[in-house]
């Protein structure tokens, strides 16, 4: 009976133990990255810890053999240090966690791209301290193994364990879907990032994991008719057409089943934009676009960059635009493609290279007869561009460093757009109309000037009292200016400035300039900012350029209501001509009547009359009349719009359309 008793204490012992590892793990990592002092978050990752701890001091003891459940204990509280470990190094880098599905689809390739960053990150005082705080409750189950009394476990010590996780599991699943803010995060409003911070990342792998076990299956839609868009009153002389195809999405519906039912049902629903006094006003034109790497509106100085300043002032200002985090570098290129946000995290992009593409502008313009090329100045392999930058509709294919642009650039880290641009131009200036991609690597973080090879060559352009990091980040982005200048000069020595269209988006805020920081503590970019940072808009605020040289004399054209990268695709359709189905758009045409909405990953968002992040809606000003019920109608909208984006994940919608 005593033995017994030993064994039993011993198993909860162990159970007690490896909950509290799991705890030190969760807060430390939580802590170190996101932030955050909730206590009902807190409290419901202790009740996940003291689940998954519990479950996993059941399995180490299944053994007949006690070395060998000694040596699995202290093996489970070793990779979760390392599991923990790796995640904190993945945020630490790309301010983003990574999900199941974006480790399965090439997180190798993203991180030996970047082996040189993160084994400074290791090896600095910080990732030293990082490990050593990891390896704590590693040296605690050594020394625990040495007084552990239990061999295998018992039915009355299994009856404990399954009784205390039971009651753990109840109040965490409790919690979950009554706490404010929790049960729409878990639930209709998913989102991975959001789901770690709230319940801790071991249970935020679960259900991305359960997530993706029902990926393919029918997405339900809203069908509360108040979650339409009301259309802005034109006055009554102007009539336009809106902007559709001859598509009865209500008889596709009829004869389809499951996802794809229910996206022609939704798509049905939406109302569509109409045309406006700029449609076509860039039909025939050349366009090349750009994504810039880590660009920011606060990069744009009258002085340091006036070819960019130019092109700010002169072109479409967009005044209120933005730019949301979702997936680092590849999460921005997606939305810029494609117009959505990219749900599958770093493999979206991945994913659509088997889709049928027919709505990227690429393929828009393709099929109008364009010249496309897509290029990049560094790894042709990165991010699997090789892949995707082969599928979105530029007919003389990608080329990057690797099948062919390893000729023309120099071997720096990082790459110069200048290079690329001086390179590339020449192939494609005398065969229009040509419409280009170019994703840039100039402003790429690290920032110091012994680190980062365009920080050092433009440092001197720079003048002001800046940090280091943030006049390194400065300084390299001058290297686009350099870029812009050149294809500025270039296209007005072969007489078709007029003829061509330059559109500028970021991919992604600065997020290498505050590394591992939370929330309210980025000093470097608050500085570059030149305000707090307190929530997703005021980080991921941007500045979009729609710039051709026909604009400058032309009367200013303005968009001021909020606007992002989901909007870029439907107002360049607008814009050349092309034929297409504003239902079919995450986003909108921003110079037509649609109603303007900006919303991310985490649900949040933004409209003309207000903004609703960390929870809360905040009116424009005080003297702002919000209708009834318009809170709820924006929530809805906007959990319809991220089924959409989650739709042309899971299913080939646009072949099931166009075929």
């Amino acid at each position: 009976m005593v033995k017994n008793n030993e064994h039993r204490a011993g198993f909860i012992a162990k159970a007690v133990l490896l909950s509290l590892v799991l705890l030190f793990d969760e807060i430390l990592l939580k802590y170190s990255t996101i932030g955050g002092t909730d206590l009902s978050e807190t409290a419901v990752i202790a009740c996940n810890a003291v689940t998954f701890g519990t479950l996993l001091a059941a399995v180490t003891s299944l053994s007949s053999r006690p070395r060998l459940n000694r040596f699995l204990t202290l093996f489970v509280s070793a990779a979760a240090s390392v599991l923990f470990l790796v995640n904190y190094f993945i945020y630490y880098q790309f301010k983003i966690f990574y999900d199941i599905n974006t480790v399965a689809n090439g997180t190798s390739g993203v991180l030996s791209g970047f082996r040189r960053q993160m084994i400074d990150l290791i090896t600095g005082q910080d990732g030293i301290l990082r490990i050593a705080l990891y390896m704590i409750p590693v040296i605690i189950t050594v020394l625990f193994n040495r007084f552990d009394k239990a061999e295998r476990i018992t039915l009355d010590s299994s009856a404990v364990l399954a009784a205390v996780m039971s009651v753990s599991m109840g109040i965490s699943t409790v919690s979950q879907y009554t706490l404010p803010g929790f049960r729409s995060s878990v639930d209709h409003e998913y989102n991975f990032q959001t789901v770690i911070g709230k319940t801790g990342l071991l249970e935020g792998l679960l259900m991305d994991a359960l997530h993706n076990g029902i990926d393919d299956q029918n997405i339900g839609f809203a069908s509360d008719p108040v979650i339409q868009a009301k259309k802005f009153a034109r006055p009554a002389e102007i009539v336009y057409e809106p902007n559709v195809l001859n598509i009865d999405f209500k008889a596709l519906a009829a004869s389809a089943e499951g996802t794809e039912q229910s996206m022609d049902e939704y798509v049905a629903s939406v109302t569509p934009s109409l045309k406006n006094d700029y449609t076509g006003l860039f039909e025939g034109k050349n366009l090349i676009m750009i994504a810039a790497e880590a660009f920011t509106a606060e990069a744009i100085d009258k002085d340091r960059t006036p070819t960019l300043y130019r092109m700010a002032e002169k072109g479409i200002r967009f005044t209120d635009y933005y730019q949301p985090a979702s997936a680092g570098t590849t999460g921005g290129e997606y939305e810029i493609i494609f117009g959505a946000l990219p749900t599958s995290g770093g493999s979206s992009f991945k994913k659509m290279a088997s889709r049928n593409n027919y709505m990227t502008i690429g393929s828009q313009l393709d099929r109008l007869g364009y010249n496309g090329w897509a290029f990049h100045n560094n790894s042709y392999t990165f991010y699997d561009r090789h892949i995707t930058h082969n599928t979105i509709g530029y007919s003389h294919g990608y080329m990057a460093v690797g099948n062919g642009l390893e000729d023309y650039i120099t071997s720096q880290w990082p790459e110069s757009d200048l290079e690329m641009l001086e390179a590339t131009v020449p192939m494609y200036i005398g065969s229009q109309p040509f419409n280009v991609y170019y994703m840039s690597v100039s402003g790429h973080n690290g920032y110091t000037r012994g680190e980062n090879a365009m920080a050092r060559k433009n440092w001197d352009t720079v003048q002001g009292d800046w940090t280091e990091p943030v006049h390194g980040y400065l300084a390299a982005n001058v290297e686009l200016e350099n870029a812009m200048a050149y294809l500025v000069g270039e296209l007005e020595k072969a007489g078709i400035l007029d003829d061509t269209v330059i559109v500028i988006g970021a991919d992604h805020f600065p997020y290498g300039l505050d590394y591992g920081a939370a929330m309210g503590n980025m000093p470097y970019l608050e500085e570059l900012y030149g305000r707090p940072i307190t929530d997703s808009m005021v980080l991921d605020h941007n500045r979009l350029i729609i710039w051709s040289g026909c604009l400058e004399d032309m009367d200013p054209i303005t968009v001021d209501t909020p606007t992002s990268s989901l909007d870029i695709l439907p107002t360049l359709s607008n814009l050349f001509g092309t034929k297409f189905d504003s239902r079919l758009f995450v986003g909108r045409d921003a110079l037509s009547d649609a109603e303007a909405l900006v919303f991310n990953m985490n649900y949040e968002w933004k409209t003309a009359l207000g903004t609703y992040v960390n929870g809360a809606f905040t009116p424009k000003s005080l003297d702002t009349v919000i209708p009834d019920g318009y809170v709820d109608r924006i929530k809805k909208l906007v959990q319809n719009k991220m089924k959409y984006c989650q739709g042309i994940q899971s299913v080939d919608y646009f072949d099931h359309v166009f075929g």
